[in-house]
C-alpha cells in the first residue's frame, strides 16, 4: 500500500523526468575526492541515478578532497556540486568569523543541499607498532593527507582537540592515501590518518601480503583525549565485515559527516536544473539505496536543523521539503488503511449468491 501511495505523487516527478529526456543536457561538474575513495563513488551514483534522468550531464571530477572542493565549488566554472566534510566547512566559517576576508569570500555564498553519511577516520599503523590506541599518536610522525584534502583538516583538528596543541611541524607529512600506506610499510612514518567511508576500495584493493603489515588503532572510549575529540567528531565502529580480508574484529573509531554542497545560484536555468536534480534525488532515492555504494544505506532523506552559519540552498530546500511532506503523508495514509480481513472459507449461501470467488 505504501509503495502504491508513494508511486502516485512520484508520478508527477516521473512526468518531469520524461519531458526532459529529449532535451539538450546541461553540462555540470561535481568535485569529489581521490580515485579510490568513497566520495568519487558517491559522485558516480549521483551522476547515474539522479542527474542523468533529468537531462543533466554531471561530470564526476576527482580531487584531493574537501578543502580543494570548497575552493573549486566557489571559483571554478562548471562546478555546480561538491562533496565536503562537515569539519572542513565549519573551519572555513570559523576562519571567516575571525575576520579572514578570503575565507569569508569563499564560504559565505556556498549552500548545503543535504547531509549524506559519516566518513570514518582510519588511523593506521604498522602491524608491529608499539602504539595501542589513538591516544598514543602524540609526537609521532604522521601523514595527515595532502594539502587541500579533507583528511588533512580532520587529522590536524583531531590532534589539536586531543592534545591541546598542533602537530609539531617536524612530525607532519603530506602524502596521498596510497603513498602514506607505502611509507608506513617501509617505516618512513609512524601513523597514517585516512578519512574514507567504509568499505573503502583503498583497503580492499590492497594485496593481502601488504595489508597484513598494517592495522587500525582503536579509540579508547575512556581516554580523556577521546572525550576532547568528541567535541567535533562522533564515535563509530569500523566493521570487520567491511574489510574481511584485513580485520579480525570490529574496531571502535571516530567519524565525520559528509555533505552535498552547492552555490547560492540565482540564474533561472541553473535554479531550474538544480530543482529538477532535487526532484530526481527524491524520486530515485530507492535506486541509490539498492544500486549505489553501501554508504547510501546510512543516508536519511531529511533536512535537519543547521548550526549557526550554515544554510541550505533555498530553491532545492523547498523541493526536498515538499518531497519529505509527501512521503510522510503517504506513510500516514498507509498506516491508516484498515488491515485486510483474514481469509475465511465461503459458506454455502455465499457460494450460491456468487459472493465468493
Amino acid at each position: 500500500m505504501l509503495k502504491r501511495l508513494l508511486a502516485g505523487w512520484l508520478g508527477l516527478v516521473v512526468l518531469v523526468v520524461c519531458s526532459l529526456a529529449g532535451a539538450e543536457p546541461a553540462h555540470y561538474k561535481i568535485v569529489t575526492g581521490p580515485e579510490r575513495g568513497t566520495y568519487i563513488q558517491i559522485g558516480n551514483d549521483l551522476s547515474k541515478w539522479v542527474a542523468q534522468p533529468v537531462g543533466i550531464d554531471l561530470e564526476v571530477v576527482a580531487s584531493k578532497g574537501s578543502a580543494e572542493n570548497v575552493q573549486r565549488m566557489r571559483f571554478e566554472p562548471g562546478v555546480k556540486l561538491a562533496l565536503v566534510q562537515s569539519d572542513v566547512y565549519q573551519a572555513f566559517i570559523d576562519m571567516a568569523n575571525t575576520g579572514n576576508p578570503d575565507a569569508g569570500t569563499t564560504i559565505r555564498p556556498l549552500r548545503l543541499i543535504m547531509p549524506l553519511y559519516d566518513e570514518e577516520i582510519n588511523v593506521v599503523v604498522r602491524a608491529d607498532s608499539p602504539l595501542k590506541t589513538l591516544a598514543d599518536i602524540k609526537d609521532k610522525t604522521i601523514s595527515v593527507g595532502l594539502l587541500g584534502s579533507g583528511t588533512a583538516q580532520s587529522a590536524t583538528t583531531l590532534y589539536r582537540l586531543m592534545f591541546g596543541q598542533p602537530i609539531p611541524e617536524q612530525n607532519v607529512v603530506h602524502l596521498s592515501n596510497e603513498d602514506a600506506l607505502a611509507a608506513l610499510i617501509v617505516k618512513k612514518i609512524d601513523v597514517a590518518i585516512i578519512v574514507v567511508g567504509q568499505p573503502a576500495k583503498l583497503f580492499n584493493d590492497m594485496k593481502p601480503d601488504l595489508l597484513s603489515q598494517l592495522r587500525l588503532l582503536p579509540v579508547d572510549p575512556n581516554a580523556a583525549e577521546t572525550t576532547r575529540a568528541k567535541q567535533t567528531y562522533f564515535p563509530t565502529t569500523i566493521r570487520q565485515s567491511s574489510y574481511p580480508g584485513w580485520l579480525k574484529e570490529d574496531v571502535p573509531g571516530l567519524t565525520v559527516k559528509a555533505f552535498l554542497v552547492t552555490y547560492d545560484y540565482g540564474l533561472r536555468d541553473t535554479v531550474s536544473n538544480l530543482n529538477h536534480f532535487a526532484d530526481s534525488l527524491c524520486a530515485n532515492f530507492d535506486n541509490l539505496l539498492e544500486h549505489g555504494h553501501p554508504k547510501w544505506k546510512q543516508v536519511k532523506l531529511e533536512l535537519p536543523t543547521l548550526v549557526r552559519g550554515w544554510k541550505y540552498y533555498g530553491p532545492v530546500e523547498k523541493h526536498l521539503r515538499a518531497c519529505l511532506a509527501n512521503r510522510s503523508a503517504a506513510m500516514s495514509a498507509a498506516a491508516a488503511q484498515p488491515a485486510p480481513k483474514p481469509h475465511t472459507p465461503c459458506s454455502e449461501q455465499e457460494r450460491m449468491l456468487l459472493l465468493c470467488k
